[in-house]
């Protein structure tokens, strides 16, 4: 296990070494991997930004039920009863016939409810859902139809809808995006690889000479990649935040437009490991088919 590990150090030191030999192209190409690997990251993270900002701005969606003019008190207490006892019902609101009446006339329209003979509004529940999931609406308001004294459902959930098919399809997009970006880079490592190997075919040679094995000549290549992605992936880590902090302000501004607190949120740690994860196993898989090609095949 020691042997095992002092190998890989050691390859690392190697990767290392030619990381810091040529600056300039190493910190170019971290440059380009941390760009590439930015884009569908900040993608990813206004999109849920946008989602959080849509909600508080727009509030929690809801479900009317209007129950039936003749509607009784006994009714009245069992849809109660029935709605609270509902699994996906978060809170219930009991709006009676004459507080509805009074609301329409605080509303601007008190000379039309004065010239009304009587009370055309019915007693009415306001329901909220947990969870913003379209289907839950559907589910709920096909059950409650059913029930008896009520009249009629109306959803408040076109919006959530809309939003649900605005950010499935963006997701669909930033997703097509990341993997477009991410063959990029692996083809971006494996040149880098390809012209390492050309480069240093003579001492490989030599090396396989005096006995060298394929794993050990192999493991400089792969760390140089992998810590090239890394590399790449904290330079896209960077671009987030800097993108972030610029856009910070202006978000605020526009929440605060609509009355509410909003400031974005950054890449939490899970979402930060797995970038730059995902940077070194882009590089480590470019190194592997370069390797695989050019070196196996050629200089055997």
């Amino acid at each position: 296990m020691s042997h095992w590990l002092y190998l890989h150090m050691r390859a690392m030191g190697q990767a290392l070494q030619r990381l810091a030999a040529q600056p300039l192209g190493s910190m170019l190409s971290v440059l380009v991997i941390g760009i590439a690997l930015a884009l569908p990251a900040c993608g990813y993270l206004l999109l849920d930004n946008i989602a959080r900002l849509a909600h508080g701005v727009s509030g929690a969606p809801e479900i009317s039920i209007f129950l039936a003019m003749d509607a009784k008190q006994a009714v009245i207490d069992e849809v109660m009863e029935r709605l609270r006892d509902d699994e996906v019902v978060k809170t219930v609101r009991f709006v009676s016939r004459d507080n509805a009446l009074q609301e329409l006339e605080r509303s601007g329209l008190d000379d039309v409810v004065r010239a009304l003979p009587e009370n055309p509004l019915p007693d009415a529940f306001v329901v909220t859902v947990k969870g913003d999931d379209p289907a839950l609406f559907g589910e709920l308001s096909a059950r409650v139809k059913r029930w008896r004294g009520v009249e009629h459902v109306q959803l408040d959930s076109e919006w959530v809808d809309r939003l649900h098919a605005l950010l499935e399809l963006a997701k669909t997009a930033v997703l097509a995006l990341a993997c477009l970006l991410a063959f990029a880079l692996v083809v971006i490592t494996f040149n880098t690889i390809r012209l390492q190997i050309l480069t240093q075919r003579h001492e490989i040679e030599v090396s396989r000479l005096l006995g060298a094995t394929d794993p050990f000549i192999r493991r400089p290549f792969y760390w140089f990649a992998c810590l090239q992605g890394v590399l790449g992936g904290v330079a896209a880590l960077v671009a987030v935040w800097i993108v972030i902090g610029v856009l910070q302000s202006p978000t605020e501004t526009l929440a605060a437009a609509y009355g509410a607190i909003f400031t974005l949120r950054g890449p939490n740690g899970m979402e930060a490991l797995a970038l730059v994860g995902f940077a070194a196993f882009l590089g480590w898989l470019g190194s592997a088919l370069s390797v695989r090609r050019h070196l196996t095949e050629r200089l055997r």
